[in-house]
Formats: C-alpha cells, sequence, structure tokens
C-alpha cells in the first residue's frame, strides 16, 4: 500500500518522534517489588558499579557487576528487538485507513497509528525494563562497550580470583576489537604459557554479533582452493547474515530511546514538525550508518566499501563456477539493482542467458526479494535525508557508492559529483601511480658475510627493495634445520592448530625458537640445532641491516621455522595458490589497488625475509605481484640457503604457487624498527641459555602486565600520526 506523497515526510517524522519521546516520557508503572527486581537495571549502572568495585579489589563483586553489565546489555537488544516485532501490527486498523482519509482526518487517523504503536512499544518494554534502565547511556558508554572495554576489566579481575580460562577468554575477547594493544598481546602470551589454560579459552564472546566476517572469511578461503560449491554457499549465507545485521542495527536505532530535539541542536523555538523532522531524520540517519557499522570489522578503522554489493559479485561468480546458472542470474540481477548500467555485471548476464541456451523460465528470474526491498527502502530513505540536508540544515554522510545521482537534489549535486570524483580520482591513482617506496630503506648496500653473493636485485625483479643473497646457509646447516623441523614442528602451529590455513591441499606444520629452545632443554632436539635457529635469526638480520642500509636500528619482530607440505593424491588440476597474494604490513584490496595500514594488519613489520632450507619439491616458488595481485613481477626458486630480502610494505605484495609434491621448508623473519614490537619469545630463549638452561617464565607465577590495573583501553592506545599495528599473537601468524 502506498502513502501519499504529501503526507509521508509528516508520516515519518510523527512516527518517530512520539515513539521516542513516549520511550523518554512516560514508563510503566511497575506493581511489587518482585516484579521490580526482576526488570532489566541500567547496564551503565552496572558498568560504574563493578568498575568502582575493581579499583577497590573487591574482585569477586567486580566479576559478578561487570558480567552482569555486558548480559543486561545483550538482554536490553533483545528486548527492544522483540517488542519491536510483536508491536508490529499495533495500529494496523487505523494505518488501513490512510489512504481513504485526507485533510486534517489523514492527519489524525496517522497519529492514532502512531499513538498505538507507541502505547504498545512502552508498555511492552516497560514489562521488562526498569524505568532508569529505558534511559539513554551517555557516549563515553557507548564508547567503552563498542570497544569491549568491560573484557579489559574482566581479563584482570579473572587473573586474580585464579580463574584462568576465564581471564583469556576476556582477554582474548578485548584483543579482537583492539588487536594493537601491547600489554593485552603480552597478556595473551602470559595466558596461553599458564597452566590450565586451554585452547578452547580463546574464543570471541562477541562472535555472535560478527557472524557475517567468519562467513566471509570461509567463502574467501573456499574461492581461493576453488571450492565453488562451498565457497557459493558460504557467500549466500554471508548476504543473509549480513541483512540480518543490518537490520538488527536499524530496529535498535528505531526502538532505542532517542536524546530531545533540543540535546541535537535544534532551535528551542521550533514547533512541533520543525522538532519531529530533525529526529526522525536523525533515526534515517543512524539507519543508513547500520550499513558502515556492519561492514567494518572487529579492530578495523576504516568499513569496507560496498559491502554487500561485494558479497553479491562473489556470490554470483561462485554460483555460475559451481553449475548454479540459474542461481547466478538472480544473483547477478540483484546486484545489477545497485548499478544497473555496469558494463561488467551486463556482459556476465549476456554469458549466463547464453549458457542457459533455451531456459527461458531460468532467463527471467527475477532478483532476490530482500535485496529490492533493501535498495527501495535505501532510495526512499536517501531522497528524505537529502531534503533534510537541501532544506532543513541537516547534517548527512551517505555510507553509499552506488547512490544514484538522482536522488540527490540538484543544489547538492555539484558538491556530491566533486566528493565522487575524489573517490574516484583517488582509485585511479591508485592505480596508475608509480609505487614509491617509504620504508627509508635503501637498497645495494654492501654484503658482510663471506661467501654470500647477489643472485637477484632491483633490476631484475621489477621493483623495489627486493633482493636474493645465496650462500647464507651451508649445506650441513641446512639438514640440521630440516632435521629440527622434522623433530619439532607441531602441525597447525601458527594457524591456532589448523593444519591446513590456506588451502586443503597443503598441510603447514611450525616451530619458534622459543619452543624449540624449551624441547632442547628437555633433551627432545639437540640444543646445538635451536641455538643454530636463533642464530640464523642474527645472521640474517645483519645482512639484511646492511644491505638495505637501514638508517635505524632493526629487531626481529618474529621468527618461525615453518614446512608445508603438499597432500598426497590431491594435487590435480589445482588452480589456488599455496599462500594468496598479500602485503606483510597493510591490508590489500586488489579491487582498488589499497592497502590499508591499520589493524588487524601487522603494522609493525618493516622489513621481511625468508630463508630457505631446500629444493627437493615441485612448485612453491616466491611470487611477487603488482597491487591487482594478479600481474606477476618477479619470481623466485626456493634452494638451500637462498635468502629473500624485502620491505613489508605494498610495493611488495607477494604470495606462493601451489606446492603439488613434497615438503617446502623456510625460516620466515620479520623485523622492526620499534623496539618495543620486538620479539619477546626470542628474549625468552636467550634468557633460558643465559640461566644455564632454566625455564625462567614459570607457568604458574606469570602475571598480566598491569597487575592491579587493566591494559589500557583503545582510547589511550590510539595513533596519533599513522595507525600503530598490532603484535603477534600465537596463532595468528602470516607466514611465507
Amino acid at each position: 500500500m502506498a502513502l501519499h506523497s504529501e503526507h509521508s515526510s509528516v508520516y515519518v517524522a510523527f512516527h518517530f518522534v512520539i515513539i521516542a519521546l513516549l520511550n523518554l516520557t512516560s514508563v510503566t508503572p511497575v506493581r511489587g517489588s518482585s516484579h521490580a527486581l526482576s526488570l532489566l537495571q541500567p547496564y551503565d549502572f552496572l558498568y560504574y558499579s563493578g568498575v568502582r568495585s575493581y579499583f577497590s579489589e573487591e574482585w569477586v563483586k567486580a566479576a559478578e557487576l561487570l558480567e552482569k553489565a555486558i548480559i543486561t546489555k545483550e538482554s536490553l537488544f533483545r528486548v527492544r528487538r522483540q517488542c519491536h516485532d510483536d508491536c508490529e501490527a499495533a495500529g494496523r486498523d487505523a494505518f488501513n485507513k490512510l489512504d481513504s482519509e485526507g485533510g486534517s482526518l489523514w492527519d489524525l487517523w496517522t497519529l492514532d497509528w502512531v499513538q498505538q504503536k507507541a502505547e504498545c512499544l512502552r508498555f511492552c518494554i516497560g514489562g521488562s525494563v526498569t524505568p532508569a534502565g529505558q534511559l539513554p547511556v551517555s557516549t563515553d558508554i557507548e564508547y567503552e562497550f563498542s570497544t569491549r572495554n568491560p573484557y579489559n576489566y574482566l581479563q584482570v579481575t579473572y587473573y586474580k580470583l585464579e580463574k584462568l580460562q576465564k581471564a583469556a577468554s576476556a582477554a582474548h575477547t578485548y584483543f579482537v576489537a583492539n588487536p594493537s594493544h601491547l600489554e593485552m598481546r603480552n597478556n595473551i602470551e602470559k595466558y596461553r604459557r599458564m597452566e590450565g589454560v586451554t585452547e578452547e579459552a580463546f574464543q570471541d564472546r562477541e562472535l555472535e554479533n560478527e557472524k557475517h566476517w567468519v562467513l566471509y572469511d570461509s567463502a574467501v578461503q573456499y574461492e581461493a582452493s576453488s571450492g565453488w560449491v562451498q565457497a557459493a554457499e558460504k557467500w549466500k549465507a554471508c548476504v543473509n547474515n549480513t541483512l540480518r545485521q543490518t537490520d538488527e542495527c536499524r530496529v535498535q536505532c528505531e526502538v532505542a530511546p532517542q536524546r530531545l530535539p533540543e540535546d541535537r541542536g535544534v532551535d528551542s523555538n521550533d514547533g512541533v514538525f520543525e522538532k519531529a523532522a530533525a529526529l526522525s531524520l536523525s533515526v534515517l540517519s543512524c539507519q543508513q550508518s547500520c550499513v558502515t557499522q556492519v561492514a567494518t570489522r572487529p579492530g578495523r578503522i576504516s568499513s569496507q566499501e560496498d559491502f554487500l554489493p561485494t558479497q553479491l559479485e562473489h556470490l554470483h561468480i561462485a554460483q555460475f563456477k559451481a553449475g548454479d546458472i540459474s542461481g547466478a542470474v538472480q544473483t547477478l540481477r540483484s546486484l545489477l539493482l545497485f548499478n544497473p548500467s555496469d558494463k561488467d555485471s551486463l556482459d556476465n548476464l549476456q554469458l549466463y542467458y547464453e549458457t542457459l541456451g533455451g531456459d527461458t523460465e531460468s532467463q527471467g528470474t527475477q532478483p532476490a526479494q530482500e535485496i529490492v526491498r533493501y535498495i527501495s527502502r535505501a532510495l526512499e530513505e536517501k531522497r528524505l535525508l537529502y531534503f533534510g540536508m537541501e532544506n532543513l540544515d541537516f547534517s548527512f554522510t551517505d555510507p553509499d557508492l552506488w547512490t544514484p545521482e538522482d536522488v540527490v537534489p540538484e543544489s547538492l549535486r555539484n558538491n556530491w559529483r566533486a566528493e565522487k570524483e575524489k573517490i574516484n580520482d583517488k582509485i585511479k591513482e591508485g592505480e596508475q601511480k608509480e609505487e614509491v617506496d617509504d620504508s627509508g630503506f635503501f637498497s645495494g648496500g654492501p654484503v658482510l658475510q663471506v661467501g654470500v653473493t647477489i643472485t637477484m636485485d632491483d633490476q631484475v625483479m621489477n621493483g623495489t627493495n627486493r633482493v636474493v643473497l645465496d650462500g647464507v646457509m651451508t649445506e650441513k646447516e641446512c639438514d640440521r634445520i630440516l632435521q629440527l623441523a622434522t623433530a619439532a614442528a607441531s602441525a597447525g602451529d601458527g594457524y591456532r592448530g589448523r593444519r591446513s590455513p590456506h588451502t586443503p591441499h597443503e598441510t603447514f606444520e611450525g616451530v619458534t625458537v622459543l619452543r624449540a629452545a624449551k624441547l632442547a632443554h628437555d633433551g627432545m632436539v639437540n640444543q646445538s640445532d635451536a641455538r643454530l635457529l636463533h642464530e640464523l635469526g642474527e645472521r640474517v638480520r645483519e645482512l639484511l641491516h646492511s644491505y638495505f642500509r637501514s638508517p635505524s636500528e632493526l629487531f626481529t619482530s618474529f621468527t618461525h621455522l615453518v614446512c608445508r607440505s603438499a597432500v598426497a593424491g590431491d594435487q590435480e588440476g589445482r588452480l589456488d595458490l599455496s599462500h594468496p597474494v598479500h602485503v606483510d604490513n597493510c591490508l590489500l584490496e586488489p579491487e582498488t589497488n589499497q592497502c590499508w595500514r591499520e589493524p588487524p594488519a601487522f603494522t609493525h613489520r618493516d622489513l621481511s625475509a625468508i630463508l630457505y632450507l631446500n629444493d627437493n619439491f615441485n612448485g612453491g616458488d616466491l611470487i611477487f605481484t603488482n597491487r591487482d595481485a594478479k600481474t606477476i613481477t618477479a619470481r623466485v626458486k626456493p634452494s638451500c640457503g637462498r635468502l629473500v630480502g624485502f620491505s613489508s610494505g605494498p610495493v611488495n605484495p607477494h604470495g606462493v604457487t601451489a606446492l603439488t609434491r613434497g615438503r617446502r621448508c623456510a625460516l620466515a623473519l620479520w623485523f622492526t624498527k620499534e623496539k618495543i614490537y620486538r620479539d619477546m619469545e626470542r628474549e625468552e630463549a636467550e634468557a633460558m641459555w643465559a640461566a644455564g638452561g632454566q625455564n625462567v617464565a614459570k607457568k604458574d607465577k606469570e602475571e598480566p602486565d598491569g597487575g592491579a590495573t587493566p591494559a589500557r583501553n583503545a582510547r589511550n592506545q590510539a595513533p596519533t600520526e599513522r595507525s600503530r599495528g598490532r603484535g603477534r599473537v600465537t596463532g595468528g601468524k602470516d607466514e611465507l
């Protein structure tokens, strides 16, 4: 049913302002003390009380209140959602009369419908939430919970209570949203080494709200291994979960109590319509911003542009390659709703029609209805918001790149076009500009070790700050480290125990310097081999520090001996890579040629190196590419004692070709200019040897950094000049 266009803005304004005002000024009377005790309390009050108990070192009370604050917030959101759904039909009779009435009667029927729905929401929410619990929380509280700071306090609280499993879980949950937080990284390292802490503890307690990202990553992995049927299933589930999360966010914008118009800078002399318009536009703006919120990974600063259209693009390709042509047609027609004139999409649609041949029924498949509704709703909201910008001095930032020009009023189009051109120019600039390495390294310095020769340099490798050195290890040294890998490497080390983190056609094993030192101390491996592993890291650091003429000191950030093995009988027809193309210190977006130097990338990495140990395998070449992740600019074949060094930034995207036979072993190393990011495990191994083999890090004596004080929150860790990188966490490496 369509509303009269001349009344639609009034309807929207009345709808939201009355719901908001009634939620603020009227609450359901509470009868009976027992009922009052069962109602949800204000979660901000519980949180503040928990923090006070924390600083009073009342650990049991602090844990109880902090956990209750988290649970209450989740429960409040569920109540709002349930009441929104339950009250959907409220005032339906009055609503159905809107098209048949005109003039003041139309306004009265509108008011009747809005009042009935508002009353339903008021009593529904009031039946589960205390009056104080219905009030809006401060922006500080919103920030505390959005950065997961309650888990920051909980991890130390549970440590003090000797509940290490819960402490580790809280630390991990906080770290997911704050991956550049060094103190928490170190705490997690310590929790992993404590007795009684299992791998199951390191689970994200907020995962329920991030399922679409889990599905997104899973779909990408299936694509990389050419598992198109599974990829299509995951992409479809990802689209559905993205729509579900967006809808959940929109409901909270609508039902949550809103601040009064005076709090939003509206003139107190404005009448009801001006105030209603201001509040309704604020709600619509909040709902539009859900696109950005859902498209932002935990711990990321920037959202992924065109998040939903990108998923649809991946989905139709996966469906086509999986043989579901009819599904691919429907998905592609859904994608065309965002950009009807996109040439690539139209060409693909023609290809799909030709593939279907005479199947006219499949050719006539319509776009998915949920996408049709999504687009229609978004366009109508944008029209209202741009109207508010033009006529009511409202401020709105459009979260979508696909917004059509005809939605924008003529008076705003020049500025809108200029902003859009800036974005397009930036993308084109990223595609066309010559790569400039701002790492501060300058290749061509002296090679200090006798017997080491330069095999490939920048010119031969068609890049900047790249080098291949041969003769870094002897055959005997390679054999010793290979034996160490055979004896000490554990399956999935560095990948949370996942044996095949990048492709199902290969398995991975690894060992760190500290683990090798501990195994040597226990007599499990040769002590001299463990020390050689450590010494090779220093050898590589000195070589590259000299060759790249580093103006500052270089610190080893991480060392990992890693072997990948081809799965026998599972190599025919492989199209994937052993390790997808990536950049070591930023998040590569091949579609836009951008590389975002922000978490969860390891932004502290400055120099990367791979020291190869063998060549008795097929495939497994190191490749360098342009930022498109497709155009190969250099290829390096591994061999014993061959070292590849390169700056870790966006001038050096790289990956590994499929390993189709045998076992490929290499020592992967990363270096940093910042001492704070040095490898603490390496220093622990050095301390063990200095102490005559005694383990100086007792499992039952380690304490999280900060003692009785939580790690500083994300606000205190905010970068000033550039994004600071995340530290290494066992289980989150990026091996070469």
